[in-house]
């Protein structure tokens, strides 16, 4: 018996699958995140650049392209609670904040090896870079000094708080997930989760659960209290490069090298909606507030000029007959 969730929302994309893309960069889109109130999306490049739309209606409108870094941005995301503030992560060793109203660099804080992975503590306080080296610095995000710098014995992967900001969690190269107390960074729990690579880990925002996808092309959402995985999502059929968690915590969408994207309703893990790509999709992130999804795939120019990328981002969610 399906759940009135699932009629609700099945509802919601049958006059709303439309998907529209957007020209952000002139290479490759690594990575894309709403800011706190949805009014904003941020892209990172490989083009070395960030660029910010405001969400019209039912577009995106380029606001404004970030330039500074010397390297690729392979991650950004936003301050938890302040609309106006997001940072970069980048190759060329440093990590940059920006203020969407002066439209500038507001710090540059150095760090030891090339970013891979960034994320900011829901309390807003501290920043947490992983690098290529598998060392992860803790950066004070108002004196952009490093607070602590932990150097892993393993592929560290993608990093997070857990809500409540008193644990931080970090997926690894051997399929387990690592939690560790914080502030003092003390390893709680080893939790071996697939039996290869875990690449990406996200909180839901209700704070009950988190999921974890793996090279192993499987999803795995965990009861964030007990820490025992609830249930696996198997319709992918690549390594699960990126997730997010609908507002409501309802959805989980999730995507890989496969030409689609998968959007499972959370507590049943039945399938509520697939949206096709021609494609591998890098990147995914859901509307702080509305059921739209912007994602970023690895899209060529046109099909005759195959090695150009297109750097586009796209939205979908958008009504059927716009």
């Amino acid at each position: 018996m399906a759940s009135s969730y699932y009629q609700e929302m099945q509802e919601v994309f049958r006059n709303n699958n439309k998907s529209r893309e957007f020209q952000a960069h002139n290479a490759k889109v690594h990575s894309v995140a709403w800011s706190c109130d949805g009014k904003r999306l941020a892209s990172g490049s490989f083009d070395k650049t960030a660029s910010v739309f405001v969400l019209e209606k039912d577009r995106l409108v380029k606001e404004n392209n970030y330039r500074g870094h010397g390297d690729s941005v392979d991650q950004l995301c936003w301050h938890p609670t302040n609309p106006d503030l997001f940072v970069t992560a980048s190759g060329d060793k440093t990590i940059r904040i920006w203020d969407v109203r002066t439209t500038k660099c507001m710090a540059t804080v150095s760090t030891k090896g090339e970013n891979i992975n960034i994320c900011w503590s829901p309390d807003g306080q501290t920043i947490a870079v992983g690098n290529k080296d598998d060392v992860v610095t803790f950066i004070d995000a108002k004196t952009h000094r490093s607070r602590a710098e932990e150097q892993f014995k393993f592929e560290v992967n993608e990093i997070s708080w857990n809500n409540d900001n008193d644990m931080f969690f970090l997926t690894n190269g051997n399929g387990c997930i690592n939690i560790l107390s914080y502030p003092d960074l003390k390893l709680i729990q080893s939790i071996n989760a697939h039996p290869s690579n875990c690449i990406c880990i996200k909180f839901d925002p209700t704070g009950k659960y988190f999921a974890t996808g793996s090279a192993d092309a499987l999803v795995s959402l965990w009861d964030v209290e007990e820490l025992v995985c609830v249930r696996c999502f198997s319709r992918l059929d690549w390594p699960v490069r990126t997730l997010s968690f609908s507002h409501d915590g309802k959805m989980l969408a999730s995507a890989s090298e496969d030409h689609f994207i998968d959007i499972a309703e959370v507590e049943t893990g039945e399938k509520l909606w697939e949206i096709q790509c021609e494609s591998p999709t890098f990147t995914v992130a859901w509307h702080p507030k509305r059921p739209l999804l912007a994602y970023a795939c690895d899209d060529k120019e046109g099909k005759y000029d195959s090695n150009r990328e297109a750097g586009t981002v796209k939205l979908f969610g958008l009504p059927s007959d716009s």
